[in-house]
């Protein structure tokens, strides 16, 4: 850390007292400068105190340039030991006319007479650059110095941290710049302070703590004021005429209750998964969240509209303008007051639709639960009969398209069957068993005429008669094998006739058994569409309450304190973070 440069304080008295009128007493004491007081360094008695020194005239190297007590002249080396008061050779030498200017030549070889040492002439040169002056060498730069006014051989003290200004009161403005000495005004208390020299450093220290202490209450006093002021603009003032308008202004609201719930039919026939979880919420979980959705919709709102006035009521100049409704209100804007108004919540652990209906008036408001019960009601009537319509009519049809099937298996079985043998199979069977029968005879006959014929002396007449009962059966055989085989002249064969008719009847019988199941399948239906009917029970009725519900002026006023607090401590906390980043 650098401080600017300090030129320290002289003070020049213009008369200077005789040689021997204080030889170094406590007058002496009181009377050197402070700046030799305070720095610990002893006044030269080659001072000059007669002449003043003007700052507009630094070119008088024998009244500004006091040898330092590191380097004494030859003059001051052997009068050291005398307390004289004679000037050194350089102080003796004339001093131009305070409105003569010397060259810059003359300045400098002055300078140069001066015997001023490397230390000094490097100092000169520093300060000059600090300072902003172009000098183009180190004696230049003390006369650049010296005719800006500025000490070049001031010895500066990092402790100093307060530039002085033109009157010493180290307030300047003069930007810092480091004067020579001034002489001071006659008259005034001109003798130094004596606050130093009655405080001991400790006492000292003691007072800058109380100061620095005094400061910092102040500026935690001030932040505290601020901060109250803030509080009191953002969050105590809207909570105030929040309260203000919750207690005196706010029209009462009276909120009517009800609870019901939709219940299934009971599972007289059901089986599988659906017949555990009936009985139970979760088989109108479905029908439940639908019907709290029609209730908190804008449907439900305009059917109250229509039928209880819903509009009408809640733009009553009675109610206060901030519940109030403007005068010809349109559907979104009071849907946005049914919302708040009207409550609707689903418990899915005990399957119940709670309701609650807010208004200025009781009976307007019960009245309101009830219309929207009703409503209810309907509606989840109308989910369950849709769904019972569509199962019914699906079975319905598919028994319709059975019959109609069948019937044509049927006239197709009859057409079949006209001029024809009714049953084919049976005449085929009676010819079967015919031509086994005459098979038998013609058997017997065939063994009888065998045995007539192993006689040595047969009957004639009997084995002619036996051979004739055999040609005749054989005949019979073959009549009945050609039925069976061969078909008559334009007609189709008997076997193609009973296949026909056996793959009639085959669907037929198809026909029937498609009939019987969905005969089978509407009566299944018709027990699921009575098993899915929904019932909605209310389990709470709703009544017209007698003190008002809203609004719960302590809890709101509350809330909104929390809120206003909430946003204030957001924003306090942005605008920190973003004043941090931009100082960063």
């Amino acid at each position: 850390m650098t401080t600017k440069p300090k030129a320290k304080k002289f003070r020049i008295r213009r008369n200077t007292p005789a040689p021997g009128a204080a030889p170094g007493g406590s007058e002496a004491a009181r009377n050197e400068p402070p700046s030799h007081r305070f720095t610990g360094e002893a006044p030269t008695p080659e001072m000059p105190a007669t002449q003043p020194v003007h700052p507009t005239h630094p070119a008088q190297p024998s009244q500004t340039a006091r040898p330092t007590a590191a380097q004494p002249t030859a003059h001051q080396a052997q009068a050291a030991p005398q307390p004289s008061t004679a000037p050194s050779p350089q102080q003796a030498q004339p001093a131009p006319q305070a409105g003569a200017a010397m060259p810059p030549d003359q300045e400098i070889d002055a300078i140069k007479r001066e015997g001023l040492t490397g230390r000094q002439l490097r100092m000169a040169r520093r300060m000059a650059q600090k300072n902003g002056l172009a000098a183009t060498s180190d004696y230049d730069a003390v006369r650049l110095l010296r005719a800006n006014g500025l000490d070049p051989f001031q010895r500066t003290n990092m402790l100093e941290l307060v530039v002085p200004d033109g009157n010493g009161n180290g307030n300047g403005d003069d930007g810092g710049r480091v004067q020579l000495p001034q002489t001071m005004p006659m008259g005034g208390n001109t003798l130094p302070s004596t606050e130093m020299q009655t405080q001991s450093p400790a006492e000292k220290r003691a007072r800058e703590i109380r100061e620095i202490q005094k400061d910092i209450a102040k500026r935690r006093r001030r932040r505290l004021a601020l901060l109250f002021a803030r509080l009191s603009v953002f969050v105590f003032l809207p909570t105030l005429l929040t309260g203000w308008y919750f207690f005196a202004i706010a029209t009462p609201m009276y909120a009517t209750k009800s609870e019901f719930l939709i219940l299934q039919a009971d599972n007289a026939g059901g089986s599988g998964i659906g017949s555990f979880l009936s009985g139970t919420q979760f088989a109108t979980n479905q029908d439940s969240i639908a019907t709290q959705s029609f209730l908190a919709s804008k449907d439900a709102m305009v059917r109250l509209d229509q039928d209880e006035g819903f509009k009408e009521h809640f733009a009553d100049p009675s109610i206060d303008p901030i519940q109030r409704l403007p005068e010809n209100p349109t559907n979104e804007q009071a849907y946005s007051l049914y919302k708040k108004y009207v409550k609707v919540g689903y418990d899915p652990t005990e399957g119940v639709i709670r309701m609650e209906v807010s208004a200025a008036d009781p009976e307007v408001s019960a009245r309101f639960s009830e219309a929207l019960i009703s409503y209810a009601e309907q509606r989840v009537d109308d989910l369950s009969q849709r769904k019972r319509e569509d199962q019914m009519g699906d079975a319905r049809i598919g028994l319709e398209k059975a019959r109609k099937e069948r019937r044509e298996a049927q006239a197709k079985l009859v057409e079949l069957q006209e001029g024809s043998v009714i049953d084919p199979e049976g005449l085929i069977s009676s010819l079967r068993s015919q031509i086994s029968n005459v098979q038998i005879q013609l058997q017997e006959k065939e063994l009888q005429l065998a045995a007539l014929e192993d006689n040595l002396r047969p009957n004639r007449a009997r084995v002619e008669g036996v051979k004739g009962d055999v040609r005749r059966l054989k005949e019979l055989q073959a009549q009945l094998e050609a039925k069976m085989t061969n078909a008559t002249a334009g007609e189709s064969s008997l076997a193609q006739k009973t296949a026909l008719i056996q793959m009639a009847q085959a669907d037929l019988a198809t026909a029937d058994l498609l009939m019987q199941s969905s005969l089978q399948t509407l009566k299944q239906t018709e027990l699921e569409a009575n098993r899915q009917v929904r019932y909605l029970t209310t389990s709470v009725e709703p009544v017209a309450s007698q003190d008002p519900s809203y609004p719960r002026a302590f809890e709101d006023t509350l809330l909104a304190f929390l809120i206003f607090s909430g946003i204030y401590l957001l924003i306090s906390l942005t605008a920190s973070i973003l004043r941090e980043q931009v100082s960063s």
